[in-house]
């Protein structure tokens, strides 16, 4: 009689592939294999088809692009959180959904076990973790990376050609990607010196900006309540708004950036990203908050953004400060609701116009050319009381 199951995040790449062999050879357990569809691009009839082929007892595969968007990344572009400024977190918010579509497998089949094929010098073994914990404390985690004696991809490849298994990293290939619907990570191999320029040919989702057109694109974006909801005048679902919107930046050479992020386990790592689509939303939602959001709630939606970036990066999807941080965000968000314009050109993503029917700007009162709503002698007054601190002080250094 099975005592246990083993679940298993899945992608059909080399370690999860070679980890799907590996743990039935180790634990002697049935393995399921979970493949969650974040719109990755990939054949996903047959990475099923290999995972079997692999020795998977099970194959679930889970569409989950639109809830990808709708609660994990919508949160967070209405939060306009980017790891340190720049990183839009396109891998670090998938991690949290696979871990939970992966519990909610181990659920449904009484399997007490789940492993995963994150690194034990990445960040996804501790965002995959987390997410364990924080809705099973009595979960069971394998990560094989912390356990086997292989010490890199080589073994791997060296293993799964033993065992028959097919592999995708070639010389030709020398780095690693991870796509989803929002973006394409590459690290490793020739990207681990972070002086070598990343080769042309391995962007996916962007041209050259060198190579884009020689005119503008211009797009309009809709927004209610801190969400994208329109493209170009058309009301669209999410998945549809991105992937139309990833096609139109992208071509335009919209959405890389080439950054050196410091992990949360404590060492830098390298890591190019292209995320076209998400690049638009951030610079339009940005926009449409600019004439929407009180100034102070600005500044402290600001102020907090780093935080709320760190959490996700670090995998705190679902901690308690991270749901708190969400809930003030999304209060600020009400009336974040209007039309943006944009201008794409060559790799710049220019805003050129916004509108709301909750516009805090009012032409009346900040015209240079009227007189308006506003009495300017009341600024005398204004100024005194704010340089009385600065007066005392220099008064007492003279």
């Amino acid at each position: 009689m099975v005592k246990d199951k083993i679940v298993l995040a899945y992608s059909g790449g080399l370690d999860t592939s070679v980890i799907m062999r590996w743990l039935k050879e180790v634990y002697r357990l049935p393995v399921i294999a979970f493949v969650a569809d974040l719109g990755q691009g990939e054949d996903l009839d047959a990475i099923a088809r290999k995972a079997r082929k692999t020795g998977a007892a099970e194959v679930v595969v889970k569409d989950l692009r639109h809830k990808f968007l709708q609660d994990y990344f919508f949160p967070m572009l209405r939060a306009n959180a980017a790891y340190e400024h720049s990183y839009l977190m396109g891998t670090s918010i998938a991690r949290p959904i696979i871990a939970k579509g992966q519990m909610d497998v181990a659920k449904r089949f009484g399997a007490k076990t789940v492993a995963h094929g994150a690194t034990g010098k990445g960040n996804d073994q501790v965002r995959f973790e987390l997410t364990y914990y924080a809705i099973d404390p009595e979960i069971r985690v394998i990560s094989p990376w912390r356990e086997w004696k292989f010490t890199g991809r080589t073994d791997l490849v060296r293993y799964a050609k033993k065992h028959g298994i097919p592999v995708d990293v070639t010389p030709r290939k020398p780095y690693s990607t991870d796509p989803n619907i929002l973006h394409i990570s590459y690290e490793s191999g020739v990207l681990e010196d972070p002086w070598a320029e990343p080769p042309e040919d391995m962007f996916q989702l962007t041209v050259s900006p060198a190579a884009a057109p020689d005119k503008d694109t211009v797009i309009t974006l809709d927004f209610k309540s801190g969400n994208p909801v329109g493209l170009n005048g058309k009301r669209l679902k999410p998945v549809t708004l991105l992937s139309r919107l990833n096609k139109i930046a992208g071509a335009n050479g919209v959405g890389r950036i080439d950054i050196v992020e410091n992990r949360f386990v404590g060492m830098k790592s390298r890591g190019v990203y292209e995320s076209p689509g998400a690049t638009v939303l951030y610079a339009a939602h940005r926009a449409i908050e600019s004439i929407t959001l009180d100034r102070e709630a600005a500044f402290l939606k600001e102020s907090l953004m780093p935080k709320y970036a760190q959490l996700t990066y670090n995998g705190f999807w679902f901690s308690p400060e991270r749901e708190a941080l969400q809930a003030l965000v999304d209060h600020t968000q009400k009336n974040v609701t209007g039309k943006v314009r944009l201008k794409l050109y060559k790799g710049n993503c220019i805003v050129t116009g916004r509108k709301s029917p909750h516009a805090l700007y009012d032409p009346a009162i900040s015209s240079f050319d009227e007189a308006g709503g506003y009495n300017q002698a009341d600024a005398e007054g204004f100024i005194k009381l704010n340089a009385l601190r600065l007066k005392i002080m220099n008064r007492r250094r003279r």
